[in-house]
C-alpha cells in the first residue's frame, strides 16, 4: 500500500491521486482518483477540502486543514512534553515489574552505539555501489536488505530514490512509525504532530528550515509510513561515488538524508 503526496516543481496546491494514491500539487486544485488509490485505516479513504486527516474515521487530506488522528498528538506537543511523557512511562513500567532500567538502558546503547543510522548508511552505500542491488533494493526492500548480516525484523520495507527531478521526504501522520532496525532511534522532531502535519502541506518549507532549499525544478513527493510499511530514502548518488569505497561513501550518509530532510552532498 503506497500513500505518497507528490509537490510539483510549482509548488502550487492541487491533488491528482493516481494507481498509488499519490498526491500531486499542480497550478489548480482538482481530484483524479485512479482504481488503486483507496487507502484504508480503520474504514476509507477520503479526500475532502475540509476534512482533517484522521485515521479514526476516514483518511483525508486537505490542503488547509491540519493533519490530526484523533487522540494521536490533537495538541502541539514540544519536544520536552515529549519526553516527559515518555520517562513517565518508563518509571511507571519500572515501578511495576514490567522492565528493569537495565533493560532500557542496554536498548538504548543498542539503538545508539551498534545500531543507530550505520545499517541504512551501509544498504544506502552498497546501492550506489552496485547497481544491481540498487534495482532489488528498490523493487523489493525487504529481501534486498536480507543479502546483509543483520536483520530488520517484519517490517514491510520499501525504499524511494531520490533523482534530480525528485526529492523524496518520509513522515508518519499517525503517531512515528519509522525504520528502526536500520535508522535507529527516530529524531525528536520527526515524533512532533507539527512536523507531521505541515510536511504534508508545506515540504518545501519545512525542508527549508532543515536547511536544504531544494531547485524549483525539483518535485517532492512526501510518504507516509504506517504500521503496515515503513519508507527510507536512498539519497542522490553523490558525483564521485565510483572513486569511493563502499566504507567511504556509507561514512557520509545520514541519518536525516535517509528520511528526505538532508542531501548527501559531493565533496
Amino acid at each position: 500500500m503506497d500513500d505518497s503526496h507528490t509537490h510539483d516543481r510549482d509548488s502550487d496546491r492541487s491533488h491528482d491521486h493516481g494507481n498509488d494514491a499519490a498526491h500531486s500539487h499542480d497550478s489548480e486544485h482538482s481530484h483524479d482518483h485512479g482504481n488503486d488509490a483507496a487507502h484504508s485505516h480503520d474504514s476509507e479513504h477520503s479526500h475532502a477540502d475540509d476534512a482533517a486527516h484522521s485515521h479514526d474515521s476516514e483518511h483525508s487530506h486537505a490542503d488547509d486543514a491540519d493533519h490530526s488522528h484523533d487522540r494521536a498528538g490533537s495538541t502541539d506537543e514540544s519536544p520536552d512534553d515529549l519526553k516527559a511523557r515518555a520517562r513517565a512511562l518508563q518509571s511507571l513500567l519500572v515501578e511495576k515489574g514490567v522492565i528493569s532500567t537495565d533493560a532500557v538502558d542496554e536498548v538504548i546503547r543498542l539503538f545508539e552505539d551498534e545500531i543507530g543510522p550505520m545499517y541504512g548508511s551501509r544498504v544506502v552505500a552498497r546501492a550506489w555501489s552496485d547497481p544491481a542491488f540498487k534495482e532489488r533494493l528498490l523493487e523489493d526492500a525487504n529481501e534486498a536488505v536480507a543479502e546483509f548480516d543483520f536483520e530488520i525484523g517484519q517490517q514491510h520495507l520499501r525504499v524511494v530514490e531520490n533523482t534530480e527531478t525528485t526529492h523524496n521526504v518520509v513522515v508518519c501522520t499517525l503517531c512515528s512509525c519509522y525504520p528502526w532496525s536500520l535508522l535507529g532511534l527516530p529524531p525528536t522532531w520527526y515524533k512532533t504532530p507539527s512536523y507531521r502535519s505541515r510536511v504534508v502541506r508545506e515540504p518545501r518549507a519545512v525542508l527549508s528550515e532543515f536547511g536544504l532549499d531544494l531547485e524549483s525544478d525539483v518535485d517532492v513527493t512526501v510518504w507516509d509510513s504506517s504500521s503496515e510499511i515503513r519508507y527510507m530514502v536512498l539519497p542522490q548518488r553523490p558525483a564521485d561515488a565510483d572513486t569511493c569505497s563502499e566504507e567511504e561513501l556509507a561514512d557520509r550518509v545520514t541519518r536525516n538524508a535517509m528520511i528526505g530532510v538532508d542531501r548527501v552532498n559531493d565533496p
